[in-house]
This record gives C-alpha cells, structure tokens and sequence, in this order.
C-alpha cells in the first residue's frame, strides 16, 4: 500500500514539473496538489532530494531491458537509445539524471545492466567504471542538449555567430564558414558519436 502511494507521489511531481518546470516541485506544492498537508508527505519521502532520487529511479525503471543473450555492445546501444527516448517523453525531468545520483533500486540495476555489458564486452575490471561514466556523460549530455534547447535552431545559428565578429576575432568559425549551416540530423549525429564510443570501449577490452 505503501509503494502504490509513494508511486503515486511521484507521478504527481512529474505532472507538476511537466506542468510548471523542475524548480516547482516542493513538498509545500505537492501536498497542494494531492491535497494533503506537506507533513503527510514525509511519511513516503524524507524530504525533496528524496522524492527527486525517487523520479530518478522511475525515469531508470522505464528503460527498455536488453535481452542478456544479445551482444553487450548491442545492449549498450539499446541503453543508449531508451535514454533519448525517455529525454523526449518526459524533457522537464530529465536533467535529474545529470545531476542525481543513482541511489534507488531501479537506477542501480540500470547502472549494473551497464557494468555487466562492459563486462561481457571483455573491458577489464578496472576500466568499467570509467568507461561507464564516459559513455552515460556523452548520452546524458547529448539527450539534455536537445530536450534543453542547447541543439535547437536558434542556439546553432552559426551565421549570426559568425557576424558577430570578424575572421581576426573568430577565426576558426569563418574558416569553417558553411560547413557548420548546413541543418544537422540529430538521429545520424547520435548514433555515429556512439559508434565512436564504442570503437574507445573495444580498444579497452582489448588491452
């Protein structure tokens, strides 16, 4: 009865953050919301960070589950792109997985999926957790650059960057010149970026 109320807790603050942003969520707002008062809350959450550890472990738990038999660097792949697809279903929350740490069950067992494909893949012990914080920072940074905006068409107006200054002051912005305009498939960028990753985690597996 429990779990089904802090699950049902945790939904609230996910609408209320897709609703109003991150930075509306408090347990004064939430309370409102589900009409109780902030004190009832903190029968299922010690407090904010606890209920912000908490949509962590959701977000993770909605990942998909490779299929163990598949080979780990196709398992890491499905990892990788279960991530951006969680980025653009629920873009108001998403930072959490940049800034919270994996403290909650379903976000630890996410994490190990990702040890045990390194594993298998034949990366030595000692590189794993390396290896592991590189390829999660680059697909937490990439899904949080596109659902935060940093991508969008605006931020990546090259030619008005280019105005700005001249060649003395930019000049490897004007020497690149058109090369950067043209539109970018966000789809093809990512997945050539994994691959690249990848080659990096075969070259340590093979050491």
């Amino acid at each position: 009865m429990k779990t089904a109320r802090r699950d049902e807790i945790v939904d609230a603050a996910m609408a209320l953050a897709r609703e109003k942003g991150l930075d509306a969520v408090s347990m004064r707002a939430l309370a409102a919301r589900l009409e109780l008062t902030p004190m009832a809350l903190y029968g299922y959450f010690r407090g904010k960070d606890d209920l912000l550890d908490a949509i962590v472990g959701r977000l993770l738990g909605l990942l998909p589950e490779p299929d163990p038999a598949a080979p780990p660097l196709e398992r890491l792949g499905v990892l990788a792109g279960g991530v951006r697809v969680l980025a653009k279903e629920h873009p108001a929350v998403v930072t959490l997985l940049f800034t919270r740490p994996s403290v909650t069950e379903d976000a630890v067992v996410a994490v190990d999926r990702i040890y045990q494909a390194l594993l298998d893949a034949g990366v030595p012990d000692a590189q794993v957790g390396r290896l592991e914080r590189l390829l999660t920072t680059f697909v937490l940074g990439f899904v949080i650059s596109e659902t935060q905006g940093r991508f969008s068409e605006g931020n990546r107006d090259m030619r008005s960057r280019r105005a700005l200054l001249g060649p003395d002051e930019l000049p490897a912005h004007h020497r690149l010149g058109t090369l950067l305009d043209p539109q970018v498939d966000w789809d093809a960028e990512f997945d050539a970026d994994l691959a690249d990753l990848v080659t990096v985690i075969e070259r340590a597996a093979r050491t």
